[in-house]
C-alpha cells in the first residue's frame, strides 16, 4: 500500500498581507474555483486553514508573521496547480536588506 503523504507536495511564498487576510483571500480563491477545484472551509484558525474540495480533496494553508510581512505554506495531494495559483496571486514580500 502507497504512502499518500509522499505524494502531497509543500509550496511556499511570502507576502505583504497580514496574517488573516492570507486566509481571507484563500477562502474566497478557493470557493470561487469551478467544479472539481472548488474546496470550502472545514477547519480554521488564526494561523491555519484546511478546506475540502468537492471530491474530498484538502488543501491546508498555514501562516506566520516574518521578516517583510507573512509566510504561508499550502499543500495538498491533487490541487497542485490551483495551490501555486492563489500563492501567486498574492503580493510578494519584499525582504529587508541588514
Amino acid at each position: 500500500m502507497r504512502n499518500q503523504q509522499r505524494s502531497r507536495t509543500l509550496q511556499q511564498v511570502r507576502t505583504t498581507l497580514a496574517p488573516a487576510d492570507v486566509l481571507d483571500a484563500a477562502r474566497l480563491f478557493f470557493a470561487q474555483r469551478s467544479g472539481v477545484y472548488s474546496a470550502f472551509t472545514e477547519r480554521h484558525g488564526p494561523t491555519y486553514l484546511t478546506l475540502r474540495g468537492l471530491g474530498g480533496e484538502e488543501v491546508a494553508i498555514g501562516v506566520a508573521r516574518a521578516d517583510g510581512g507573512t509566510a504561508v505554506s499550502a499543500s495538498s495531494y491533487m490541487f497542485d496547480q490551483q495551490v501555486a495559483r492563489f500563492l501567486s496571486s498574492l503580493p510578494p514580500s519584499v525582504e529587508s536588506i541588514a
